[in-house]
Order: C-alpha cells, then sequence, then structure tokens
C-alpha cells in the first residue's frame, strides 16, 4: 500500500511500507501427538514382548477411576492372568526412616546384576486434605532406575489400608506377565492396617533400625507376627555394635511368638543399604524360605487364600462405591447425617436405616 506522504509535494518526508503481519504461533513448535488407544489385546501383546511404556500405561489404567478405563485394565488382567504366577513377591516394610527405598535399591542393584528382572511397586503416601502425591520414590532409586532389566512404578496410596495401593495386586500380575522375576513391594511404613501388604507377597520383611529408644517400643504385634524376616539397616560406622544387640532383641522378641502357620521361623539380619553389606545375606533368607514352602506346600496355598481374600475385598469395595455413587442414597445420607448432628437419631439407627433403604432398592432393582 502506497502512503500519500511519500507524494512529490512532501519532499523530504518517506514512509516505509511496514512490516507483514506475523503469526501468533511459532512456525518451528511441534506439537505432540495424541497418543494411540490401544485395545486390549494390543496392551497384552505390548506387556508380553515386554515394552515397558506400553506397561507402564496398562498400570495407570488399572490406576484409573474412569469406567471406561476400568472396562479396558479388567480386560487386559484377564488376558494377563495365564502368564502370571512366575515371581517371587516380596513386601518391604519398616518404621519411617527405616531405610526402605534406599534398602531397595541396594538390593534391587544386587539383584539386577545377578541377572534377575526386577519390578519395584513403591507406595507413595497421598495427602489427606489435597489427595496428592509426590511419586518421588524413583527420582531416589538412581542406580536401580539405570538397569535395563529394572522397573520402579510409583503409585500413590489414595487413601488404601495399611498404604498399599488398592490396585497393587493388579500390578503385580501385569508385571508378571512382562516377564519380571521378582517383585518388590515398599509399603508406607508401620501401622496396625499395615499387614495388607501380607496378603498380596510371598515374603513379607521387616525393616527396623536402631537408636530409637526401646527397640520393640513401636513395633505392633500383628506386624511381628506375620513378618517372615527382619532386617536391622544402618549397621555401618559407629551403629555396627548398636544394630548387632538390636538383632540379638529381635530374635530374643521372635521365640515369644508361636509357630507361623508355614512352620518358617524368621531370621535376623544385620545390613546396611549405605554400603551394601549383608544385603544379599537378606535374599538368601528370602530365597531359603521360598524353597521351604514349596516343599512343604504352603506357598501354594498362600497364594490360594490371598486370591480368596482379594476377592472379598474387590466386593466389599464395589458394595460401598455402589452405595456411596447412588444419587438417591447420597440424598439420604445428607437428611440422616443432619438428623444425627442434630441429636434426633442415633449414628447406629441412622446407618441401619440407610442401609435397609439400599437393600429394599437393590432388590427392586
Amino acid at each position: 500500500m502506497e502512503h500519500p506522504e511519500n507524494d512529490i509535494q512532501y519532499k523530504g518526508l518517506q514512509v516505509n511500507a511496514g512490516v507483514d503481519h506475523q503469526l501468533m504461533v511459532n512456525p518451528y513448535m511441534t506439537f505432540r501427538r495424541q497418543k494411540k488407544t490401544l485395545s486390549a489385546e494390543e496392551y497384552v501383546a505390548g506387556i508380553r514382548n515386554g515394552d515397558i511404556s506400553i506397561l507402564g500405561q496398562a498400570v495407570t489404567l488399572v490406576e484409573s477411576n474412569l469406567a471406561s478405563d476400568q472396562a479396558i485394565a479388567q480386560k487386559v488382567i484377564e488376558l494377563c492372568l495365564p502368564f502370571s504366577g512366575n515371581s517371587i513377591r516380596v513386601g518391604i516394610t519398616g518404621v519411617p526412616g527405616a531405610g526402605k527405598s534406599t534398602f531397595i535399591e541396594a538390593l534391587g542393584t544386587e539383584l539386577c546384576h545377578a541377572g534377575k528382572h526386577l519390578a519395584v511397586l513403591a507406595i507413595d503416601p497421598s495427602s489427606e486434605r489435597s489427595k496428592g502425591s509426590i511419586l518421588g520414590d524413583k527420582t531416589r532409586m538412581n542406580e536401580l532406575s539405570t538397569q535395563a532389566n529394572a522397573f520402579i512404578r510409583p503409585s500413590p496410596s489414595a487413601g488404601s489400608l495399611g498404604g498399599v495401593a488398592r490396585k497393587t495386586r493388579e500390578t503385580i500380575v501385569l508385571c508378571e506377565a512382562a516377564g519380571f522375576d521378582t517383585i518388590l513391594v515398599e509399603t508406607v511404613g508401620v501401622g496396625q492396617s499395615e499387614t495388607a501388604a501380607h496378603s498380596m507377597v510371598d515374603f513379607f520383611l521387616l525393616l527396623q533400625v536402631t537408636g530409637t529408644g526401646d527397640e520393640l517400643q513401636g513395633i505392633k504385634r500383628g506386624i511381628m507376627e506375620m513378618c517372615d524376616g527382619i532386617a536391622v539397616n544402618k549397621c555401618d560406622g559407629n551403629n555396627i555394635e548398636r544394630a548387632r544387640a538390636a538383632r540379638v532383641s529381635f530374635k530374643n522378641a521372635l521365640m515369644l511368638f508361636p509357630p507361623a502357620k508355614s512352620g518358617w521361623f524368621p531370621n535376623v539380619n544385620c545390613c546396611s543399604a549405605v554400603d551394601h553389606s549383608g544385603v544379599m545375606d537378606v535374599w538368601r533368607d528370602i530365597e531359603k524360605y521360598i524353597d521351604f514352602t514349596r516343599k512343604n506346600g504352603y506357598f501354594d496355598e498362600n497364594r490360594t487364600e490371598q486370591a480368596k481374600y482379594w476377592m472379598y475385598e474387590t466386593i466389599n469395595a464395589a458394595l460401598l462405591n455402589g452405595f456411596y455413587q447412588n444419587a438417591e442414597m447420597q440424598a439420604q445420607v445428607e437428611s440422616y447425617e443432619k438428623a444425627v448432628l442434630e441429636n434426633k437419631i442415633s449414628s447406629f439407627i441412622a446407618a441401619k436405616e440407610l442401609l435397609e433403604h439400599y437393600a429394599d432398592k437393590q432388590k427392586k432393582q
């Protein structure tokens, strides 16, 4: 466009044409393509071929609460079941600060060097307020995360019993179908409900440290009765003698408990996750336990009991979700809650009547 100011009568005045209109979007910017939606059969094929990316996507589906994701996830699990069950499942728990993540990295690295294919399912505690999780366990296992035959998957506890993610058992099935022969499940920490972890593993390891006062004070009796082995961690530097003394205390305490159903008497080891000393002694105990229980039949019996336990747990969860997600029941719950707060009805009667209403509603459907 020619400007009138460039006419000869305006001698000495020159107006340039200006700059062409520029695009608002950077022409060099590349956009990520939307991931292709896979079928259940494609997920299983990728998992069986050892595709870690597809395995991670399948675990995400399992952890999702969306009905559409759950439909595919359950189909994937069903197709993977025939290829599962061929691993050693180890649950690792302990007091906060016992060094669970450090121990798992030390043990996992040693196992990978020995040719094992290892999957680590680390349960990260979720906030009671925001419901969010940091999921930082993988960043703390720097050496292990670089191993080609290791898969580390942090998952939020999401309020699940004992800090064990609700879908961890299904994730174990997927990892076994992918060819992982060793599964380590790291729980949040010791608590009265932490024993839920025991219901999905073959060997339950309690990790403990010294210097916390009475060595037996903070340990729940249920944990001590259910553990298949104890490892006193941080047995290094100036702490070696105290760790050895703690080991004796734990061995004496275990003698007070009745014999385990497996027939196995738990051993107590000292180890240091920092310098890897004694770590493989713990693993050798685990291998002895697996061999012992396979020979006396308890290994298969335990897995059968676990499958039954999780069937009932799934039923309970489904009933609970069905109750609270019902629109009509939500309105009645609010009404009864108000009556309870105003002392017009007791909590127990309110619960009883709500359950009766729900049962009647289910009969009519």
